[in-house]
């Protein structure tokens, strides 16, 4: 009898489940119709203002640009020029490298540099593209793309692209890894932080076959911290050596200096990164570490402190 009960009540439960749902989705239908409905208006409204700046500059008003397309390495348009990020790049194509990515207008982020194409036979691996400007206003810089990727014994892999600059205001965007290779792709440098304010970009990190550390960008003139340099990759032989720190602002401290890579072999390591200089008050940045092998590489050496406030930054460790 209780079985009989408890079947009943689930019967129950379950239609009243199905009835919920029918109404939560007819509900949600509706909804989705009244924004499409409200949107297209806008959309309209905004298509008469952008139609101007699009004729006569080939760029709209307020709007982000468009993406390139992938594996062409064709670059990301810009973004409108009064607000708008830029498009990222496309990758590239076989050995091809990655498209660069748009810059952003007045207000915006800079587009993603493409990934760098991957290598073939004869054919050595593509470069990632570089990452956009950010808004001359206000914005960040688009990060580097990633090198392409050679799986062979003898090529080099992509090196990693470089990040955008900001504009006034920004922090620049960061570079991107280089790509696994017999010689590993270089880190790709960071991009310079925005002309009065702003941190510069982290370099990107070398990678297995001792790529280089890409180094840290430089600050804006006025206030910002310098970039961190990339760290050197594991080499086969000698590691890579660490990226440089980017120079501070006039308020600011240093960026850190990459570390240098190791060797496998027991060969050379690569050099630390010199640690980046501040200017009137901050610290420098600390140099990077050795890297390890039989005959260790060099430390880097820690940037100066403020002329009016700060402290030198420390020298890698062995």
């Amino acid at each position: 009898m209780h079985a009989h009960a408890y079947q009943a009540a689930s019967a129950q439960a379950t239609a009243f489940h199905d009835r919920f749902v029918r109404v939560l989705t007819a509900g949600a239908d509706s909804y989705a119709a009244a924004e499409a409905a409200n949107v297209a208006p806008l959309q309209q409204a905004l298509n008469l203002v952008n139609a101007p700046t699009q004729a006569l500059l080939g760029r709209p008003l307020i709007g982000n640009g468009a993406n390139g397309a992938p594996g062409t390495g064709q670059d990301g348009a810009p973004g409108g020029i009064l607000i708008g990020n830029g498009g990222a790049g496309g990758s590239g194509a076989t050995g091809q490298k990655g498209g660069n990515g748009g810059a952003a207008g007045l207000f915006g982020i800079g587009g993603a540099g493409g990934a760098g194409g991957v290598a073939a036979t004869g054919v050595a691996a593509g470069a990632g593209g570089t990452g956009g400007a950010g808004g001359l206003l206000f914005g960040a810089g688009g990060a580097g793309g990633t090198g392409g990727i050679s799986s062979g014994l003898d090529s080099a892999g992509g090196a990693g692209g470089a990040g955008g600059r900001a504009g006034l205001f920004g922090t620049g965007g960061t570079g991107s890894t280089g790509a696994f290779g017999a010689d590993g792709g270089a880190g790709g440098a960071g991009g310079a932080g925005g002309l009065l304010f702003g941190n510069g970009g982290s370099g990107g990190a070398g990678v297995s076959g001792g790529g280089r550390g890409g180094a840290g960008g430089h600050a804006g003139m006025l206030l910002g911290d310098g970039g961190v340099g990339g760290n050197g990759g594991t080499g086969f032989n000698i590691g890579g050596d660490g990226g440089a720190g980017g120079r501070a602002g006039l308020v600011g401290s240093g960026g850190d200096g990459g570390a240098g890579g190791q060797t496998d072999s027991g060969a050379s390591g690569g050099d630390g990164g010199n640690g980046g200089d501040a200017q009137l008050i901050g610290n420098g940045g600390n140099g990077g570490n050795a890297g390890a092998g039989t005959v260790p590489g060099s430390v880097g050496m820690g940037g100066a402190g403020g002329r009016l406030i700060g402290q030198n930054g420390s020298n890698g460790l062995v």
